[in-house]
């Protein structure tokens, strides 16, 4: 494949391990952001420009005369988790650490633009996006706000996340829905406290709260179609109350997934419902505040089965799964999908993987050299050299 990858494979490591060490969240990426675009500078890229989107890169790389343009982007931001693994490159920095792989994500694009601009191999303009605030769905959206498709313009994207369950040297995609929207929800049930003792006197919020989060219970299974994919969870409950005081006011929070705008609304006017009505049954005011994340991660035909074919050059015909089941977690790699065509894979992080979001989360460093080559190949598919295959 090609002849600097045993090299950049140590390097990737070494790269995946420092960005695990000092991991940073959201929009807050300052060393994060610093230690990428001066990687892409010292491998000689014709442009890098920061603070995109407020804390982003992009890297540009053009060889030849073609004048299309694809971009590869990988995602740079930590969760607001302790770490409790004891790997040697364990989180360094207190309530935070990598534990989705975005560092193994950083990491594999890295070494793929090092080969890439060492080699060439393909004839146009590459653009290497490196997103913050993926974890809180909000990166895409200001990285696209800020101007990326005018001032940086491609016709394709694609970008991947490790998976676990997945054997390490196997991918995974579909075309269309291959991950759910996420809406969050806030109910505030309020009614009248009272001394535990006499609870006659009061509207008890908490009870009402408990019979809202059972009654929600219903909106999958009894408001949408049974072929339509749907989860809506409530995740938590606070109230003003104590040992023996009945609230007066209670707070349920949630999510909700699905892969279509219809369910969403669907599943939002079932909740208004079912919290108004159930709500008044004990005598109690309640209000929901619903808003839309995440937006559903939909491939495009012709760009999957390039990534496909992409990924079968690299792992085999028998180390990719082209029709994969979807998923309900979320992805906000779905934003860049709404304005260009793209794919989006799942790479395999290994069978023994704990699972993403867990506090002992590690990437695998033996699947950075299968993301890397993924990110060449595609590159020098989708931007060919003239007679090359």
């Amino acid at each position: 494949m090609s002849t600097t990858l045993p090299s950049v494979a140590a390097e990737m490591t070494a790269w995946r391990h420092d960005l695990h060490a000092h991991p940073e969240f959201g929009f807050e990426l300052t060393r994060t952001a610093a230690f990428v675009a001066d990687k892409l500078r010292s491998f000689g890229f014709d442009e890098v420009v920061e603070g995109v989107g407020r804390v982003g890169v992009v890297g540009t790389l053009r060889r030849g005369s073609a004048g299309r343009a694809i971009a590869l982007r990988a995602d740079m931001d930590a969760l607001r988790i302790e770490e409790q693994g004891d790997c040697p490159h364990r989180s360094r920095n207190r309530g935070l650490m990598h534990a989705c792989g975005h560092d193994g994500h950083t990491a594999m694009l890295l070494g793929a633009a090092k080969i890439l601009a060492a080699e060439g191999g393909f004839d146009g303009t590459l653009r290497f996006l490196f997103q913050p605030a993926e974890e809180w769905g909000r990166g895409a959206l200001a990285m696209l706000e800020d101007g990326l498709l005018e001032r940086f313009p491609f016709a394709e994207i694609y970008g991947l996340h490790n998976w676990p369950g997945l054997e390490v040297g196997r991918l995974a995609s579909r075309v269309g829905p291959l991950m759910a929207a996420e809406d969050i929800f806030e109910i505030v049930v309020r009614g009248r406290g009272a001394h535990a003792a006499r609870p006659h006197q009061s509207r008890d919020a908490l009870v009402t709260a408990c019979a809202i989060v059972t009654a929600l219970q219903t909106v999958v299974s009894r408001t949408l179609d049974p072929g339509d994919t749907a989860v809506v969870s409530a995740t938590e409950l606070l109230t003003d109350g104590t040992r023996n005081v009945l609230p007066a006011t209670a707070r349920i929070r949630g999510d909700c997934r699905s892969f279509s705008p219809e369910v969403s609304r669907a599943i939002e006017e079932a909740m208004r419902r079912i919290v108004e009505g159930v709500a008044a049954a004990h005598g109690c005011a309640a209000e929901l505040s619903y808003s839309r994340e995440f937006v559903p991660l939909v491939n495009h035909a012709a760009a999957t089965r390039a990534a496909v074919e992409a990924a079968q050059a690299v792992f085999g015909d028998d180390g990719v799964d082209p029709d994969c089941a979807p998923i309900t977690a979320s992805e906000d790699f779905a934003r860049f999908l709404e304005h260009v065509p793209g794919c989006f894979v799942f790479l395999g992080n290994g069978t023994d993987s704990l699972p993403l979001h867990n506090a002992a989360f590690d990437f695998n460093d033996d699947a950075l050299g299968y993301g890397a080559r993924f990110h060449v190949e595609v590159a020098r598919r989708r931007l060919p050299v003239s007679g090359a295959e």
